[in-house]
């Protein structure tokens, strides 16, 4: 469960409830894309929607009846996977929520079946002013044109504009929307996968106050593991510079210095733990006097006592 998701349900609940004691699960209730009743919802209605379906209980299909309440969605907002496209090209657009059920004996079977997968579609019910012909862009309850149907080309289907009531979402087995349902909800690591996914598909993105502090904790990270990254880097140079200027003393520094830049850590590595034997080899064992030292006479007068 994420940050503050339980300050979230407990506004629905007439206790406190602990993290234990509820079942939280993701759902897609409903998209821009043209459903099997060839209706689509337009983005602003999606925009709409995010608001009038938080706190709307879920029940089982499209039955009003209070023993087939089974969850409650206590957030709710538009997503925009980037990359995806609509049938007929548009940004894809959908309604994510998120709903909780309590964990109790009168609910494991219900969960078991949310896990398993056997309960995964939904679909909405909601009320809208507006529903737009795809073909004349005049009412499509008047105009005359059959949803379905082709014009010139142009498929025929209804956008549903102005929202004006959400008033409960369902579990059915065949939703008019083909991607509503319970989506997987796994997170690896510190919860920026899917951020880093966004950001390498590119384009524009808006981001949550949460993910931000998400993307601002990892550049942190990131910014201290190549600074010291950064300070290997450079001790495997010098030391890759000592070792050649004992193996390899006719290569200039600043050839040698191309060529390190150009590598990776790992080939530095490599490279240094080769110069290194090849320099032990070099060098002597026992270290010499240069020649001015050697062939200079001693002279016991230089450690008189003064």
């Amino acid at each position: 469960m994420e940050k503050n998701e339980l300050e979230l349900i407990n506004q629905y609940t007439r206790r406190r409830f602990t993290e234990n004691e509820v079942y939280v699960f993701p759902v897609i209730l409903c998209d821009n894309e043209i459903d099997r009743d060839f209706e689509r919802f337009s983005e602003d209605s999606l925009e709409r929607l995010q608001t009038l379906f938080t706190g709307v209980t879920g029940i089982t299909d499209h039955n009003p009846k209070s023993e087939n309440q089974t969850a409650r969605i206590f957030s709710c907002k538009v997503e925009k996977p980037m990359g995806k496209q609509t049938s007929d090209g548009r940004q894809y657009v959908c309604l994510k929520a998120k709903a909780y059920m309590p964990r109790a004996e009168c609910s494991d079977a219900f969960i078991t079946m949310i896990d398993s997968g056997m309960k995964k579609e939904v679909s909405v019910g909601c009320s809208v002013k507006k529903r737009i012909c795809s073909v004349c862009g005049g009412d499509s309850s008047r105009c005359g044109h059959i949803r379905g149907k082709y014009y010139d080309g142009k498929l025929c289907y209804a956008t549903l504009e102005e929202p004006t009531d959400a008033y409960e979402w369902s579990f059915v087995a065949v939703p008019a929307q083909r991607s509503a349902g319970v989506t997987k909800n796994f997170k690896k690591g510190d919860g920026t996968m899917d951020i880093e996914k966004r950001i390498l598909t590119g384009g524009e993105q808006t981001f949550t106050a949460e993910e931000m502090n998400l993307i601002a904790e990892k550049i942190r990270s990131l910014s201290e593991k190549a600074a010291d990254g950064e300070a290997y880097r450079a001790r495997l140079e010098t030391d890759i510079a000592k070792m050649a200027a004992i193996t390899l003393p006719e290569l200039k520094r600043e050839t040698l210095g191309f060529i390190t830049s150009k590598m990776s850590a790992v080939q530095l590595e490599e490279l240094c733990s080769v110069l290194t034997k090849k320099a032990a080899a070099v060098m002597p064992l026992k270290p010499q006097l240069s020649p001015a030292a050697s062939s200079r006479k001693n002279n016991f007068n230089d450690f008189r006592n003064v």
